[in-house]
């Protein structure tokens, strides 16, 4: 082992991949979850089970690493920012907080001069009624929400009367654009303002959970290039630290619009794994780390393919796979409908 010890909070499938990237570099990795159940510590040298606001567990985590990290976005501001006055968190924890909530990520993006759908604060029902031009569009929760949780498609006017919406939260409504495709670029920036940067990729979805991923993404130059230098931009602008997804809107007439950030590494990224020589994953850690940075090195073109619910069970019970294939199974113990239980990775 090294000297270094990282905490991750979270112990899902990003939790589990990372510690394997930490341990590729004899870095030992700590994961914190609030799921007894989490994958992660299949992974990981330590488990620490406890809640996010468990102050006690929190400091115990403090004092057994030298930096901390974390696998999602949705880890509670308050617990970023106190585990920050003990240990280095990167990304730091005001990135998370900007970007837990919609509509200040919208925002931080425009005064960038970088294009996003259109949007408008809801905080009522009635709110909505006088903006027949924003659909149809998508109701989203400002802060939660993931893979299609918190988020209500409207059509048209009609449809606002019947929805079943607690409008004790406040939402964003997000006008749909002519969507021909979505791309996501993954960059990781180091602390000196240095980047790795990852050629789009081109994602499709199914019910609002991505299911394909591949690459070369099929777009213009234009956009290849556009996409790239908005995560940069973004990341910059973040003073960022480690691994980030930028995830893309293309419209038919080729406009290119940012529909969201992940602060953190991302589903569409896992085909880094095989198909560069350095992955998302192993780069977060050696931002975060502050190891070397290696320059990217495409290796094979690729496709991933997400497993949902039952999808794994073939997988398990009988893994038939080519020479250029490769199967993660995430050994999350509960199969559930839309569930991310693995992916396929296909070299091409």
């Amino acid at each position: 082992m090294s000297n270094i010890t990282l905490g991750i909070l979270g112990g899902g499938q990003l939790g589990s991949m990372l510690s394997a990237a930490a341990k590729k570099l004899n870095i030992k990795t700590i994961i914190y979850s609030d799921d007894k159940d989490a994958p992660a510590q299949n992974f990981c040298d330590e488990f620490l089970f406890a809640s996010y606001d468990d102050k006690e567990k929190i400091y115990e985590l403090a004092k057994k690493v030298d930096v901390i990290t974390y696998e999602f976005e949705n880890i509670p501001f308050e617990t970023l920012n106190e585990l920050n006055k003990l240990k280095t968190v990167l990304p730091k924890p005001s990135v998370n907080r900007l970007i837990q909530h919609r509509l200040a990520e919208k925002d931080f993006i425009n005064k960038l001069n970088i294009r996003t759908t259109r949007y408008v604060h809801i905080e009522d029902k009635k709110d909505l009624l006088p903006l027949e031009d924003f659909l149809p569009g998508i109701l989203k929760t400002t802060t939660m929400g993931y893979d299609g949780k918190g988020q209500y498609p409207i059509k048209n006017i009609d449809e606002i009367e019947n929805l079943n919406i607690d409008f004790k939260n406040e939402y964003i409504l997000e006008k749909l654009v002519k969507l021909k495709k979505e791309i996501s670029v993954i960059v990781t920036r180091f602390n000196n303002s240095k980047y790795e940067v990852y050629e789009p990729i081109e994602n499709t979805h199914e019910n609002q959970i991505l299911k394909h991923s591949k690459i070369p993404a099929e777009i213009s130059d234009k956009i290849f290039k556009q996409s790239k230098e908005w995560a940069i931009m973004i990341s910059e602008e973040l003073k960022y630290v480690g691994t980030l997804c930028v995830e893309f809107f293309i419209d038919r007439n080729d406009n290119l619009y940012v529909n969201e950030i992940a602060p953190r590494v991302h589903n569409s990224g896992h085909l880094t794994l095989n198909a560069y020589n350095i992955s998302q994953f192993e780069n977060h850690i050696r931002a975060v780390c502050s190891l070397e940075q290696i320059p990217l090195k495409k290796l094979s073109n690729a496709e991933m393919i997400n497993l949902i619910g039952n999808q794994i069970v073939p997988y398990r019970n009988n893994p038939k796979l080519d020479d250029n294939q490769f199967l993660f199974d995430y050994l999350k113990k509960n199969i559930k409908e839309k569930r991310k239980m693995g992916h396929l990775t296909t070299l091409k």
